[in-house]
């Protein structure tokens, strides 16, 4: 049996920034704590996080895990500046289907 080589298969290539090596040594465990219990109290809502995601971050640079980084470079302003929208509540009863909307809804 005979293979044809399918040219459209990429080889892998590694992430910009280089590896993001596992803390093995759970040196951040407790910075990584504190983030998953904010967002455990916010509904999942990382933006309430930031500043447990930029601590987070410092532990990861000051013990080697990652390349040390300008917290500018991260995009938390951006999140600062951003327009927070909060989800429709949705009831529960109600089946959800795509593209169908609500009578009486201009959206």
């Amino acid at each position: 049996m005979n293979f044809a080589h399918n040219s459209s298969i990429k080889a892998p290539t590694p992430p910009d920034k280089g590896s993001f090596p596992l803390d093995h040594d759970k040196e951040c465990n407790d910075a990584m704590g504190d983030y998953l219990k904010c967002l455990q109290q916010n509904n999942s809502q990382s933006r309430y996080c930031v500043e447990f995601t930029k601590a987070y971050l410092k532990c990861r640079m000051d013990n080697g895990l990652m390349a040390k980084e300008e917290m500018e470079n991260f995009g938390f302003d951006e999140i600062k500046k951003a327009t927070i929208v909060d989800a429709p509540k949705i009831n529960p009863n109600e089946p959800i289907i795509a593209g169908l909307r609500k009578r009486g809804t201009n959206n």
